[in-house]
């Protein structure tokens, strides 16, 4: 009796642990799936937002890029642009160069120079070796420009000038830029056609003060405009014949 109960004792206890087991590993799936499920689904949450980063980072770099290319090409007309403008200015004043007319004295090319008379001037000064307009100068053109679209029959007669300090070929060339940018100023503003400049007795041999003085040799760098009209106050010609072009014939000198 004794050992039948030992025996159903050992066997009894034998599935007691079996059915311990059992549950011990059902106990651990089920804690185990419990603690990895969340995880799995944070990777999985993860995952999914790091690919939608990626588009969206995609998305941004492929517009910043057609931003990029576009603004490029906006940059690429506006240079062109701004090159065919200056293409253009250079054309224009190149063509306002060869139209000025170029005299050493306007009697030799102004038909009845005598009926003609200063209704104007202006005079704009240059520092040292320079051929830019100041605004004092811009100021004093606009002066002088006002009155040109109310004047009839008219012609400018600009002079130039530098001092001593120099060849004399390199003062011709300096003196004619500085004539040359009063007369790109008040052909451009007031539009006034390059055929009524006359440049005249550009270089340092035309004298307005002595150069043996500071004072004296920067009045010499100067540029003189003179408004000489051949009609009457009011408007009739001041001679017969005289409101044809005042060109005699072909201009010469520098």
């Amino acid at each position: 009796m004794t050992r039948i109960s030992r025996a159903g004792f050992a066997a009894a206890s034998a599935v007691a642990a079996l059915s311990l087991v059992f549950t011990t590993g059902c106990t651990t799936k089920n804690y185990v799936r419990s603690q990895t499920e969340p995880v799995i689904q944070k990777t999985n949450e993860l995952d999914d937002a790091t690919a939608a980063n990626n588009r969206a980072i995609h998305d941004v770099d492929t517009r910043s890029q057609a931003g990029i290319q576009q603004a490029q090409n906006s940059a690429n007309q506006a240079q062109q642009n701004a090159q065919n403008a200056t293409q253009a200015a250079n054309t224009a004043q190149s063509s306002a160069q060869d139209a000025v007319n170029r005299t050493d004295t306007l009697a030799g090319v102004v038909a009845n120079l005598d009926n003609y008379k200063q209704i104007g001037d202006v005079s704009v000064t240059f520092g040292f070796d320079k051929s830019n307009l100041t605004k004092a100068d811009k100021d004093q053109l606009d002066q002088f420009g006002g009155q040109l679209a109310n004047t009839k029959s008219y012609i400018l007669e600009v002079t130039g000038g530098t001092d001593s300090v120099g060849s004399k070929e390199y003062n011709y060339d300096l003196s004619d830029r500085r004539a040359m940018a009063v007369v790109q100023y008040l052909a451009a503003k007031y539009n006034v056609p390059a055929h009524k400049f006359y440049l005249v007795g550009l270089g340092k041999d035309v004298e307005v003060d002595t150069n043996k003085t500071a004072a004296g040799r920067a009045k010499n760098r100067h540029v003189e405009v003179q408004l000489l009209s051949n009609t009457s106050d009011n408007g009739t010609p001041a001679a017969q014949g005289d409101n044809a072009n005042p060109a005699a014939g072909s201009p010469s000198g520098r």
